[in-house]
């Protein structure tokens, strides 16, 4: 039903271009950590090293985000995308043709972060066509853009085997080209746009409570996925001794899981309320990450992760169901703060497992830490539905969250 009435709603080529462009990005952003065990291996780092290498572009991601998130509301979705997929072509071509150094891939994987400042953009463009009741499927399609995921770490590997990881990188100009057309021709602003503001009115939101809540919730269910995203392929050849190329296979089918069910995860949000969702699924995210400690059989540890996942992505859609309700107008400052607490989510988790595992010399102390950092997810999605029930008076809003 709410597939019928999203066709009558909105404008459908926008909702699409918005998935594309959060796609494609999404699958350069990560880019790195694909071909993180070759990159590696070139350079010879040591498992912190591994973390932070894959690490760096989630980490600038999260402050493009902020600046996207202010252009967004300043001159509207469109002309932001548009602009950033200009800037992506930069570290692309950069880490082509040169990218020889470490320090080169340092700032290479800075300038990456703009494709992951994408959700600043694409998100809002989509939100900004559809009804409150529509929000969470709406964006949860925009925002299954992180299936991006899945080309990268799919075809990234068997590309890199046969013509090297540089050539991979420059690859990937290809579809980002062909999106930029696409998305020239088929995006278009929805009608109703908020008003530009004084440049020091962009920063009061950070003074609310909310926004912290929704930071915080969306560090964990982003933070992890896509920070496991960016880190699985070194952990399946380091621990399970598999190679490269099954490795991104691996890491290919979890992340599926996590992309495919973060739009259902928006429309059960929908009808149950984020929050109730949430709690569910941080209890099922801790369990998971608990389980994947104990680094049990190939095909266990896989499983775990595959519904771990899963449930983040989930959860990714349930935060960004709740967010329109409380930040309407506010809708690409909140996407871009939100989307940058994610990023920096997303920078720990490999850097404390390969931080961990350097210190340990086993990757169980870093996923219980996430199995701990879930139970913290639960407890601050309880004490924000407690002040969201007081502060948002609305029956509708009340059911919705």
């Amino acid at each position: 039903m709410k597939l019928a009435e999203l066709r009558k709603s909105g404008h459908a080529p926008s909702l699409v271009a918005s998935f594309l462009y959060f796609d494609v990005s999404f699958m350069i952003w990560v880019i790195l950590g694909a071909l993180g065990v070759f990159i590696t291996k070139d350079f010879g780092l040591s498992p912190a090293q591994k973390g932070l290498i894959v690490g760096v572009p989630i980490l600038s991601g999260s402050f493009f985000r902020l600046i996207l998130g202010v252009l967004t509301d300043r001159i509207g979705p469109r002309k932001t995308a548009i602009i950033g997929m200009l800037v992506t072509l930069v570290p692309l071509v950069w880490g082509w043709l040169f990218g020889k150094t470490l320090t080169e891939i340092y700032l290479i994987g800075i300038l990456l972060g703009v494709a992951g400042a994408s959700f600043a953009a694409a998100i809002p463009m989509a939100s900004r066509w559809y009804p409150p009741h529509l929000q969470g499927l709406a964006m949860g399609i925009a925002g299954a853009g992180n299936s991006g995921t899945l080309f990268a770490t799919l075809f990234g590997p068997r590309l890199a085997e046969n013509i090297g990881w540089h050539n991979v990188i420059g690859l990937a100009i290809i579809p980002l080209s062909i999106v930029f057309i696409l998305y020239i021709l088929m995006a278009k602003d929805a009608p109703v746009q908020p008003s530009a503001k004084k440049a020091g009115n962009y920063f009061t939101i950070f003074k609310q409570k909310d926004t912290l809540y929704f930071c915080l919730l969306y560090s964990v269910t982003f933070g992890g996925f896509v920070g496991l995203s960016s880190f699985l392929s070194i952990f399946f050849v380091d621990q399970y001794q598999l190679s490269k190329v099954s490795a991104g296979d691996f890491v290919t089918l979890c992340v599926a899981a996590g992309s495919f069910f973060r739009p259902v995860g928006g429309a059960i949000a929908d009808k149950i309320g984020g929050t109730r969702l949430l709690t569910f699924l941080f209890i099922a995210v801790a369990l998971c990450m608990f389980g994947v400690s104990q680094l049990p059989p190939l095909a266990l540890v896989t499983t775990l992760l595959f519904f771990g996942m899963l449930f983040l992505g989930m959860g990714n859609g349930a935060v960004f169901q709740l967010i329109p309700h409380r930040f309407k107008d506010e809708i690409g400052r909140i996407t871009g703060i939100v989307g940058a607490a994610g990023g920096i989510g997303g920078f720990f988790v490999p850097n404390i497992l390969g931080t961990l595992k350097q210190m340990t010399g086993t990757y169980t102390p870093g996923f219980l830490v996430y199995a701990g950092i879930g139970l913290a997810g639960l407890i601050v999605v309880l004490i924000a539905k407690l002040s969201w029930q007081k502060t948002w008076v609305s029956k509708e809003a009340s059911r919705q969250i």
